[in-house]
């Protein structure tokens, strides 16, 4: 989705940890952008801009212009971001060109609204089994997201990616028969099985009489032979 924002950067001649370092002393982070067959250029920009973009509704969805000290200005996209692993800071960010007139291939998150009937009515758990849907079109032509509607769904029934409304000139990647949402029964817990007795022990009595029947019979043989 085009956003009507525009971040100021400034373009960075030296690379490396130090003058990463020194960048973030201050208060910016390193940045490179590249694409649009032009060559990757080393920039620096305010991390508060970027992380605005990141958690605003479109997220990495998002396409804004990036004016670089006014040598260059063009629309971009969040294309990864390194964030510091004990602190969540963010260090670093790709951006990547964008043409408006080619077609980009982007994940559209889904969002799930209403209360099913199957879940209000019926006791059901409502399963939410696709939560972004992959399409293909020009960046003025993203939707910010997929709403989907669970109000009428019943155990059993479901909604697929091919019940999605889709406006014309956008190309859905997702599989058709995907399910995005259903509402499945609860299960009821197995009974316990019952716990087999265990066997009776045999008497002592008995496996020491079977013993000595065993002992005899051979000493009962010799005396035959003789």
């Amino acid at each position: 989705m085009r956003l009507e924002t525009v971040v100021e950067a400034q373009p960075r001649a030296a690379r490396g940890k130090n003058e990463a370092r020194r960048t973030r002393r201050q208060g910016l982070i390193p940045a490179i952008v590249y694409g649009a067959f032009k060559d990757p250029q080393s920039i620096s920009v305010n991390p508060k801009d970027i992380l605005k973009i990141i958690r605003s509704r479109t997220g990495h969805n998002s396409i804004f212009d990036l004016n670089v000290d006014g040598i260059e200005r063009t629309p971009v996209i969040v294309a990864d971001e390194q964030y510091d692993p004990i602190k969540g800071s963010l260090l670093h960010i790709d951006l990547k060109r964008i043409d408006l007139s080619r077609k980009l291939r982007v994940s559209v998150p889904v969002h799930v609204t209403g209360e099913a009937k199957g879940v209000k009515q019926q006791g059901g758990v409502l399963d939410v089994v696709t939560r972004a849907i992959e399409i293909e079109c020009v960046p003025d032509d993203i939707p910010d997201q997929f709403a989907v509607d669970v109000t009428e769904l019943t155990i059993g029934t479901n909604i697929r990616v091919s019940d999605l409304p889709v406006k014309e000139g956008v190309r859905v990647l997702t599989s058709p028969d995907a399910v995005i949402a259903h509402v499945v029964g609860i299960k009821e817990e197995a009974a316990p099985a019952e716990v087999a007795a265990p066997a009776a022990a045999e008497p002592e009595v008995v496996k020491k009489g079977k013993k000595e029947e065993e002992a005899a019979a051979p000493a009962a043989d010799k005396g035959k032979k003789k």
